[in-house]
């Protein structure tokens, strides 16, 4: 159990026997009545979000979600094979679990999985990751600093918009949550 005034972004809330994890919180105190703290909630397992709103100093019930750090193996049809790094289980996980992250997932890459009662509940990326350029046309002279994009097919098959100065074959940093481009990786 845990406090409302005591959320903290990603949090994991048991609502009605459904797991929620907090993605934005705010306290607010209006000019009459109680305070409240308003959240934007992502469900665990289906990925939808909700606005909620809760008294302050409410009791809601928190679940036990343990943060495995994992190292990604290898792709086998359906499903994703993860060893966790202290024990050398190995955990296949589904491409539904994973979703977007098999967009940036390379071989022996780490990893970190949530698992709350022995069930995986989802993969976290690190914020930015490095991939390889393995195609994209080539730029035209002069089209150095004029802030257009194409499109370019990283190593992992993911397609990303970079300027148009980028070639086949350089490493870029990659935004993993919402697959932008961030720049070069230099050396």
């Amino acid at each position: 159990m845990a406090s409302t005034n005591e959320l903290k972004n990603g949090m994991v809330l048991n609502l009605d026997g459904q797991l929620w994890s907090v993605v934005w919180f705010q306290h607010h105190k209006p000019g009459k009545g109680g305070a409240m703290v308003k959240t934007k909630l992502k469900n665990v397992l289906s990925g939808k979000t909700v606005d909620k709103t809760f008294n302050a100093d409410v009791k809601v019930d928190t679940a036990s979600v343990d943060r495995r750090a994992m190292q990604y193996l290898y792709h086998d049809g359906d499903s994703y094979v993860f060893m966790d790094t202290q024990t050398y289980d190995q955990l296949p996980l589904s491409g539904d679990l994973v979703g977007a992250a098999a967009n940036f997932l390379l071989d022996n890459q780490e990893v970190v999985v949530a698992v709350h009662e022995a069930t995986p509940l989802y993969i976290e990326l690190p914020a930015s990751v490095e991939l390889t350029i393995d195609y994209t046309e080539p730029g035209m002279q002069g089209d150095r600093s004029t802030g257009g994009t194409k499109p370019a097919r990283l190593e992992t098959g993911y397609e990303v918009a970079v300027p148009l100065f980028i070639t086949s074959g350089e490493r870029i940093r990659v935004d993993t949550r919402d697959g932008s481009y961030l720049g070069r990786v230099s050396g």
